[in-house]
C-alpha cells in the first residue's frame, strides 16, 4: 500500500504551507533521506524529506500551491502501484508550477504611434537576434525573493539578482530564472543622462512602479503576531546608557589574539551572553504570561533577530547562560547563516525565553522593539556613539550605547525592568566578568 506524505506542521504557528517547488517528479525512484520538495512556512523555507523507499507515484499538490497542514502532498510506493488522490485532499490554492522557465524577453514596444490599420508588408528576412533589453534594477533597499539554490547559483555565475525577473510564487527567483539570465544576459542599463553639472541624481519621476505584492506566509505570520503583541500586551519601556569603551577594548584585544584561529567576536556576542547572565540575576524577566499563571523559565534561551528576504526570524541559542562568549559567537554565526539561507530547523527558531534585536550595525542610536510572544521582554540595542562624557569630574571623549528594554507589564514591573537593565549595564561595563 502506498505511503501518503502530508504537509507537516513545521512551526507552532503554522496552519498552511506553500509548496514552492518539487525536487522530484512522478515516476522518480526515491529513498529515505531524499529531499522531495521545498516548503515555505510562516517562519522559513525548508526542504521536505522523504521517509520511505520506493517510487514517487503521485503528486497531489503542484508547485506554487498553498496546502493546509495535514493535507496530502504525494504518494510513495512500489513502481506501477495504482494510487488515487485521497478524498480529503483539498483543492490547491494555486496551480502555477514554481519552476516554470522564465519567458523569453519580449521586444520592447515602440514609443512611436502606429496607425490602427496598416496593410501587411511582405515577409522580411528574420533579423539577427538582438541582446535582451536591460531588466530594470529593483529599487534600492527592496528585498529580493530568491530560493537558496538560485542565490548560490547566481553567486557562482556572478549574476546580479536585482536584474533577474522571478517566475516563482509571488515573483520569487528560482534556479530556472538564473539559468535563463545566464543564457540571455540583459544589456547594460544606460547611464542616466543630464546636462554637465546638472542635478541628474535628483531627476523627477516616480520612485518605483506601483504594484501590489501578495503577502507571503512569513510576512502574514509576522503581521498577525506583532499586531497581537502590540494590541494585547501592555508594553512599557525602560532605557539605559552604557559605557561601551571597556567592551570595545576587550573585544579588540581578544580578536587580535584569536586572529590566527579565524575567530572574530562581535559586540552582539557579548550582549547575548550578558543578557543571559542578567536573566540569572533578575529571573523575573525570564517569564511568560499564560492567562491564569505566569511561567518562569529555569534556563535562558536567548534568541536574536535576523533580517531575511521575507521579513524577520529569531534563531535561538539554547542555554545561553551556560555557554562561553566564544561558543555563543560560533553558534550565532552558524544560525544566522542558516537563517539567511532559510535552512533553520523548527527547533532552532522556537522556544526562546528572551530576545535581542540589534540595529546598531545600521547606525541607529536607539529604538524600541515590539515584544515577541510568548516572551515577556525584548532588548533593543543601539549603535556605539562617540561623544563627550564626564569621568571623574572631567569631560573626556567616550563611547556609549543605549539599550532599551520593552516589557510586558503583566509579567514585569517597572522596578524589575530597571533592575534587569542595571545588572546588564554592570556586566557590559566590566566585560571580563563574562569571560569567567
Amino acid at each position: 500500500m502506498a505511503n501518503i506524505i502530508e504537509m507537516p506542521k513545521l512551526s507552532d504557528t503554522m496552519t498552511v504551507g506553500t509548496l514552492v517547488k518539487w525536487l522530484k517528479k512522478e515516476g522518480d525512484a526515491v529513498k529515505t533521506g531524499d529531499m522531495l520538495a521545498e516548503v515555505e512556512t510562516d517562519k522559513a523555507t525548508m526542504e521536505l524529506e522523504c521517509f520511505f523507499d520506493g517510487t514517487l507515484l503521485k503528486i497531489f499538490a503542484p508547485g506554487g500551491s498553498q496546502v493546509p497542514v495535514g493535507a496530502p502532498l504525494c504518494a510513495i510506493g512500489k513502481a506501477g502501484e495504482k494510487v488515487e488522490a485521497p478524498a480529503a485532499a483539498p483543492a490547491p490554492a494555486a496551480a502555477k508550477p514554481a519552476e516554470a522557465p522564465a519567458p523569453a524577453p519580449a521586444i520592447p514596444p515602440s514609443t512611436t504611434a502606429v496607425p490602427a490599420e496598416v496593410a501587411p508588408a511582405k515577409a522580411a528576412p528574420a533579423p539577427a537576434p538582438a541582446p535582451a533589453a536591460a531588466a530594470p534594477a529593483r529599487p534600492a533597499g527592496e528585498r529580493i525573493r530568491v530560493s537558496p539554490l538560485a542565490r548560490k547559483l547566481a553567486e557562482e555565475k556572478n549574476i546580479d539578482l536585482s536584474r533577474v525577473t522571478g517566475s516563482g510564487p509571488n515573483g520569487r527567483i528560482v534556479r530556472a530564472d538564473v539559468l535563463n539570465a545566464e543564457k540571455n544576459p540583459p544589456a547594460a542599463a544606460p547611464k542616466s543622462g543630464g546636462a554637465v553639472g546638472g542635478p541628474s541624481a535628483f531627476a523627477k519621476g516616480p520612485i518605483q512602479e506601483e504594484r501590489a505584492v501578495p503577502v507571503s506566509n512569513m510576512r502574514g505570520a509576522i503581521a498577525r503576531r506583532l499586531v497581537e503583541s502590540k494590541t494585547q500586551l501592555p508594553h512599557f519601556y525602560v532605557e539605559i546608557e552604557v559605557d561601551a569603551a571597556p567592551l570595545l577594548a576587550i573585544r579588540e584585544q581578544l580578536n587580535t589574539g584569536l586572529e590566527k584561529e579565524g575567530v572574530k567576536l562581535s559586540v552582539n556576542d557579548f550582549i547575548l551572553k550578558a543578557s543571559a547572565e542578567a536573566l540569572r540575576k533578575v529571573p523575573q524577566v525570564n517569564g511568560s504570561w499564560e492567562g491564569n499563571q505566569i511561567r518562569y523559565f529555569g534556563a535562558a534561551h536567548v534568541s536574536f533577530a535576523v533580517a531575511i528576504d521575507d521579513g524577520l526570524i529569531t534563531p535561538v541559542i539554547r542555554d545561553t547562560h551556560l555557554k562561553s562568549v566564544f561558543a555563543i559567537s560560533t553558534e550565532a554565526k552558524a544560525l544566522g547563516k542558516r537563517a539567511k539561507e532559510k535552512k533553520l530547523k523548527p527547533d532552532e527558531f522556537t522556544g526562546g525565553t528572551f530576545c535581542v534585536s540589534n540595529l546598531g550595525m545600521m547606525g541607529i542610536p536607539k529604538f524600541s522593539a515590539i515584544i515577541n510572544p510568548p516572551n515577556a521582554a525584548i532588548l533593543a540595542v543601539g549603535t556605539t556613539v562617540t561623544k563627550p562624557v564626564v569621568k571623574n569630574g572631567q569631560i573626556v571623549v567616550g563611547q556609549t550605547m543605549i539599550l532599551t528594554l520593552s516589557c510586558d507589564h503583566r509579567v514585569v514591573d517597572g522596578a524589575v525592568g530597571a533592575q534587569y537593565l542595571g545588572a546588564l549595564k554592570a556586566l557590559l561595563e566590566s566585560p571580563a566578568l563574562l569571560l569567567v
